[in-house]
């Protein structure tokens, strides 16, 4: 059995991307993920790895479109205010189907809010937070080893489908330490090579990576291909996880460390002799539309809890349409959702069920 060793998340993610063959990151400083370029800062001299604190967030993420159009594994970090910054850059990676990693480890908001932990970022994150019709596989780790194994994935991902993909995380999480275990290193060396990238045309035609169509009919047909490469990541990359739904008449839905907490009033609730269960969306895009529709038609009812105002609810309502009843509980200001506010909201679901 492999050593565990005692991280804090946003280490975690800094430790994954080396892991994964990173060695390009551009970032800027801010709350609460600054130990992510504050970690890679020290770590990439020891690797060979290129390390930048770009003058801006909208530098950093211009330089990672340089940096991934030459081929190269590259990541950039922020927090929701900074990740607003990148959007245009965003959306020109997704178009320039440019494959990268994004960390956001969200702040409560809007406007630049408080540096406390928050959920509020997810319409930014999976309804396309740039222009134009595109989207980004978006994971939502809910431990130090998630947001390490799924940094790995990420870029593996984002590899094979020629697309930014995001970290989703949050203050808690970014911030907690926990024992994990370390994968094996992969060897940058050893990844696949991009022939679509550019990096030195000897010997043959020059490759163009661009995000313009100024025919009409041209950009439709560029936007058509991203929709089928969309369409496969949805059918492909799908996960979620669900915990004693089988015999629950109420089922709470949450993400990160939302999830985390409603965990602990599963098992509270269930030594009151309530059905309880949990499903976690693990990718918030694609979203597990179809598992929670097939739970809503064997007569669940659901409790939605985020810490936000309220954004995932709407999917979660999208999904069940009128085959069953959705609730809402949700804290904000950077205010984490409160375990025994959450069990005296499902007893009172129960009361009515009853």
């Amino acid at each position: 059995m492999k050593e565990q060793i005692l991280m804090k998340g946003n280490e975690a993610i800094g430790e994954g991307a080396i892991l994964a063959g990173c060695r390009h990151y551009f970032g800027y400083p801010i709350t609460p993920q600054t130990e992510i370029p504050e970690y890679l800062a020290k770590r990439f001299p020891h690797v060979d790895g290129a390390f930048v604190q770009a003058e801006s967030e909208i530098a950093s993420i211009n330089m990672v479109y340089g940096a991934a159009a030459a081929g190269k594994r590259v990541m950039t970090s922020s927090s929701s205010p900074g990740i607003s910054l990148k959007q245009e850059g965003i959306s020109t990676l997704a178009a320039a189907e440019l494959p990268c990693v994004i960390v956001n480890i969200g702040r409560a908001g809007p406007g630049v809010g408080t540096i406390q932990g928050s959920q509020a970022d997810y319409f930014q994150s999976t309804k396309g937070g740039g222009h134009g019709d595109y989207r980004l596989l978006v994971f939502a780790p809910n431990s130090v080893q998630e947001l390490m194994d799924f940094t790995i994935l990420a870029f593996d991902r984002a590899d094979h489908y020629r697309m930014p993909v995001l970290i989703l995380g949050d203050g808690i999480t970014g911030q907690m330490m926990e024992p994990i275990t370390l994968p094996d290193p992969i060897d940058p060396a050893s990844l696949p090579a991009k022939p679509w990238s550019c990096n030195g045309c000897k010997d043959r035609t020059p490759n163009i990576v661009t995000s313009l169509y100024l025919q009409s009919a041209r950009c439709e047909a560029h936007n058509k291909e991203l929709q089928a490469k969309y369409a496969d990541v949805s059918k492909n990359e799908l996960r979620w996880e669900e915990i004693q739904t089988e015999d629950a008449d109420i089922i709470i839905v949450a993400y990160g460390i939302s999830s985390r907490i409603s965990l602990t009033v599963v098992q509270k609730a269930r030594s009151e002799g309530i059905k309880l269960g949990l499903l976690r969306p693990i990718t918030l895009w694609p979203f597990p539309t179809t598992p929670i529709r097939a739970l809503a038609e064997k007569g669940k009812d659901f409790l939605v809890v985020e810490q936000s105002s309220g954004q995932m609810v709407e999917d979660v309502r999208l999904a069940v349409g009128e085959k069953s009843n959705v609730a809402f509980y949700g804290r904000m200001g950077g205010i984490l959702p409160n375990p025994q506010e959450i069990l005296d909201t499902v007893r009172g679901m129960a009361r009515n069920k009853g």
